[in-house]
């Protein structure tokens, strides 16, 4: 496996388990006591406009840690060369990516179109953001590995 791989499978895992504890804290910290809380439109704004930070700031600190174990352990510094067939690699996963955040965005207004609570369009919103990261991710992986 390598570098670029390994970076992908970094983040992959750091996303899984970023959406995983927020997700939790959010739960047992706000819903878990008051329920009626996630029909609050002001609470579904700070908790997306939290998630935004904390994602990117644990993204950045969990590859900074990982290029410094890779270093201390490998020896070698992390390849940051990106030829055209990355640049093709990325763009082919940002299109899956946006094919998916657009089919979940369909999906959240067809539940406000059946009649469901507002809540339940948030989290059709947020989940499909987050395959459609982990997917993104999964495709440069099998892009590279097949080739191209």
């Amino acid at each position: 496996m390598d570098n670029k791989e390994k970076q992908i499978l970094v983040t992959v895992i750091s996303l899984f388990l970023i959406f995983t504890f927020y997700s939790f804290y959010i739960y047992y910290e706000y819903i878990a006591d008051n329920f009626e809380i996630i029909n609050d439109f002001m609470f579904w704004g700070k908790v997306f406009l939290v998630i935004i930070p904390v994602t990117i700031v644990s993204q950045i600190l969990i590859h900074i840690i990982c290029a410094i174990i890779n270093k201390a352990v490998t020896k070698e510094d992390i390849e940051t060369k990106t030829d055209e067939r990355d640049k093709i690699i990325n763009l082919k996963a940002i299109r899956i990516s946006h094919f998916i955040i657009t089919f979940g965005f369909v999906v959240s207004m067809v539940t406000q179109a059946i009649g469901m609570q507002q809540h339940v369009m948030f989290l059709t919103w947020v989940c499909f953001g987050f395959i459609a990261a982990i997917v993104s991710e999964l495709a440069k992986i099998h892009y590279y590995r097949k080739g191209f």
